[in-house]
């Protein structure tokens, strides 16, 4: 058996790994955290992604508890994503990237201009 599989819910990071392992999941947490969004706003926002991709990856999101799917009654369907509580709680984390990810940039900017 895997090891990581083993160490979910026992390790933190190995937990942390497993939960945002998807390629998109940090982008869509990104984009959910300034509010409720459409599975077609969320797709206009990350054009890169496909149908197929998004899909999995919010439903693995709702899964894991980190967003939530609201489903109206109507025709056509609407379908809202959200974050949850503990999905709200990752936003810390997410200004942290961007904290590091601006230092990083800013290193690379200056090693490759050496």
């Amino acid at each position: 058996m895997d090891k990581s599989l083993e160490l979910f819910g026992k390790c933190p990071y190995a937990t942390v790994q497993k939960v945002f392992s998807g390629k998109w999941v940090i982008l869509i947490i990104h984009h959910l955290e300034k509010g409720t969004l459409r599975f077609g706003e969320l797709k206009r926002k990350l054009p890169e992604v496909t149908q197929a991709t998004l899909t999995k990856q919010l439903r693995e999101l709702e899964h894991s508890g980190m967003i939530k799917r609201n489903v109206y009654p109507e025709v056509p369907p609407k379908v809202e994503y959200s974050l949850t509580e503990i999905g709200r709680e990752f936003i810390s984390v997410l200004d942290e990237f961007e904290v590091f990810g601006n230092k990083y940039i800013e290193y690379m900017n200056n090693s490759v201009s050496k």
